[in-house]
């Protein structure tokens, strides 16, 4: 087992690491929806800190902040869920693709893009059909149309299928995929 070894560090030497200048900020990986994300995100956690303000600090709630931001998780989920596809980060198994001949993995790689696709041209089509039964339900504590839930579930899906062919084609020009050769991905990151 290998002993840590730990320097002292003085409180001048941790001043001065404030003197240098932060990196640049490159925002140029995120997208559109990322932003739009971020949005309901920090609409969602008013809402929380206002349903938990008014119950615990007022001890009079607010009902209509608890189904603004259930609401809300539900397009966070969808809409975040764009940028897991657009990065090639949802949940997959990779191994099987390190023992597979080259050819192989690379018909099993354009397989699985496919069937991406087409689950999500699915999942579009159940949410058009979906959306256009329940098209006049109201929220309950707020009169709201709930179809702003469904069309941001529906435009979530809409946005993974736009990202699923765009990831596709990468993956075509490329010559792989993230589930051939995941280390290449990895080097993006960091």
């Amino acid at each position: 087992m290998s002993q840590e070894v730990h320097l002292q560090t003085t409180p001048e030497e941790i001043a001065h690491s404030f003197d240098e200048a932060p990196p640049a900020a490159d925002i140029s990986n995120y997208a559109f929806e990322d932003w739009v994300t971020l949005a309901i995100f920090w609409v969602m956690t008013g809402c929380v800190f206002l349903q938990f303000f008014t119950r615990y600090v007022l001890n009079d709630s607010y009902a209509w902040t608890e189904e603004i931001a259930t609401n809300c998780l539900i397009g966070l989920v969808f809409l975040g869920s764009v940028m897991c596809v657009r990065v090639s980060r949802h949940i997959q198994v990779d191994v099987l693709y390190h023992y597979l001949p080259r050819p192989a993995a690379r018909g099993m790689a354009i397989f699985v893009d496919l069937v991406r696709i087409g689950f999500f041209a699915y999942a579009c089509w159940l949410m058009w059909r979906y959306v256009a039964i329940v098209a006049h339900e109201r929220m309950v504590t707020v009169d709201l149309p709930r179809s702003i839930v469904f069309y941001s579930v529906m435009a979530g899906f809409v946005l993974m299928l736009v990202r699923s062919i765009q990831v596709f084609i990468a993956n075509q020009r490329r010559g792989y995929s993230v589930l051939e050769k995941p280390e290449e991905f990895q080097k993006v990151e960091g």
